[in-house]
């Protein structure tokens, strides 16, 4: 039975009392040289407790993009002119530099325009790169078939593909730094890329029986492209469904604090994940549901409070706010959201501490102003 259980390490007595026996896990020599290549050191206790299911989800959604990427490939050297006598070396060159061009351009457009929304967002952003993607591998795959505007289609989805890398990347990072509990950033996303790789490898190896059946049939490459393209989709929305992040964003913290002034229950970090959306849609701010929360404290109500929906806490923006206090007689409610704050703020803050919430960094969207002045010399 000794040897069924595994290894002893150690055995404990105490004077003439039975003795305790202490078995390691007897795992194969390949199971423990796997473990060391492909994942981090220290795991599990080294990563997040969602490692597990969203690095299976990332393994399918890499799998059946490598995939598609091979189509995509495919379908971009035939309209570049491989396998055409008739096409020169320069025309195809030309192609191919105004493609990584425009991509360059696109990809410091998008880094300058929405690079501060990528850390707060990152179950958003890094969806919507894949999305991304897959539009960008079917104007590929799509563009040989319309020659007169292909090289403007490759360009398009260079451009997206350049997005694509920037969005992905850096919510990719944004993840480690979740993942990684022992500041192993460097370590997991190293072993990441040995996963990713390994993916790559298999995807590469279905690909070489892939090709000869594709070549030459648009019908057989769309319906592949499609059957991938839907794997991979789904494989995405259950890895960001699967990241349960402690830390508040815009929208976590909007899903605890309603929750909050409905039945004063501080909601868990794996329930308010499981309602953040993770698509765009629009979500209550921390701005708007406070001003709920002074509203549905108010009484009694002021008479033009339907106006702005309170009772079912749809608000849009925080002009409403605005609109509300400018009606005469109403102001003392900006002295009375003071008071109210001091009276539910020690509660909700103790609550969402007791629920695991991390309070020591955040998510929050932010705004920075600067100002420079030169002194004026005499």
């Amino acid at each position: 039975m000794e040897g069924d259980r595994g290894v002893v390490l150690a055995t404990e007595r105490y004077g003439s009392a039975e003795s305790w026996k202490y078995f390691g896990k007897d795992d194969s020599h390949f199971n423990i040289l796997f473990q060391s290549v492909f994942l981090p050191q220290g795991y599990p206790e080294s990563v997040s407790s969602d490692y597990l299911q969203y690095q299976f989800w990332d393994t399918m959604q890499a799998f059946s993009s490598s995939l598609s990427g091979t189509l995509a490939t495919q379908a971009s050297l035939k309209g570049v002119g491989v396998g055409n006598q008739e096409a020169t070396v320069a025309a195809a060159t030309i192609t191919w530099l105004l493609r990584d061009g425009t991509g360059m351009l696109g990809r410091i457009l998008f880094a300058w325009r929405k690079g501060s929304k990528l850390d707060s967002e990152a179950k958003k952003w890094r969806l919507f790169a894949d999305v991304l993607n897959d539009f960008a591998m079917f104007l590929e795959i799509l563009a040989p078939y319309f020659p007169a505007f292909f090289t403007l289609i490759v360009c398009t989805a260079g451009i997206f593909k350049s997005i694509v890398g920037v969005a992905g990347g850096a919510t990719r990072a944004a993840l480690t730094v979740h993942q990684a509990r022992r500041d192993n950033m460097a370590d997991i996303s190293a072993k990441d890329g040995s996963q990713e790789t390994l993916v790559n490898l298999a995807g590469l190896l279905v690909s070489l029986v892939l090709i000869p059946l594709v070549t030459d049939n648009p019908i057989l490459t769309l319906s592949l492209f499609f059957l991938f393209t839907t794997l991979h989709l789904f494989a995405n929305y259950k890895a960001v469904r699967s990241v349960v992040m402690e830390t508040f964003n815009e929208a976590r913290l909007s899903i605890v604090l309603q929750q909050y002034l409905t039945d004063s229950r501080i909601l868990s970090p794996a329930e308010a994940n499981q309602r953040e959306p993770v698509f765009f849609g629009k979500n209550c701010g921390f701005a708007d549901c406070f001003l709920y929360l002074i509203l549905a404290q108010s009484k009694p109500l002021p008479p033009f409070i339907s106006l702005l929906n309170v009772n079912t806490g749809a608000f849009s923006h925080l002009h409403n706010a605005y609109f509300l206090f400018s009606f005469k007689g109403h102001w003392d409610m900006v002295h009375e959201s003071h008071k109210l704050m001091d009276k539910i703020f020690s509660p909700f803050l103790k609550g969402v501490e007791a629920a695991g919430w991390d309070l020591k960094r955040t998510l929050l969207d932010w705004d920075e102003w600067r100002v420079g002045w030169k002194t004026k010399s005499n």
